[in-house]
């Protein structure tokens, strides 16, 4: 084997663990912002902000928590099932969460999309 060839067989290997490396984190930053989704509207139920507070973005022109989970008990929103989550391609800090929800004990014929964000150290929905 040549050395061009050589070098096109590591430019090949080095993309492609560029590939697998790129796959792992895209994977695993919408894994984080499904548990994210899931652990927020298993705790919802109690309404008590002191748990769901973290779990919401924050910042200015942001609904407190208290109106947000008054705004979601009020429509009787409900998880049913996280359908799958993609990395948003304007920001890497950011997944769109796509679920089937419940409003009213009566499932959305749509499903429902989530922004979910990293704020800190760990992933919060904006709602």
């Amino acid at each position: 084997m040549g050395r061009r060839a050589v070098r096109h067989a590591v430019g090949a290997v080095g993309l492609w663990l560029a590939a697998l490396g790129c796959t792992s984190t895209t994977s695993s930053k919408a894994e984080a912002a499904e548990a994210a989704v899931r652990r927020f509207f298993q705790a919802l139920p109690s309404g008590d902000c002191a748990v769901l507070g973290p779990m919401l973005v924050t910042g200015q022109g942001v609904p407190s928590c208290e109106e947000t989970v008054k705004d979601l008990r009020e429509h009787g929103m409900g998880l049913v099932d996280v359908l799958d989550a993609k990395v948003d391609g304007r920001d890497p800090n950011a997944v769109v969460v796509r679920a089937r929800v419940s409003q009213g004990g009566t499932e959305r014929a749509e499903p429902f999309l989530f922004r979910v964000e990293r704020q800190g150290d760990g992933w919060r929905l904006r709602l």
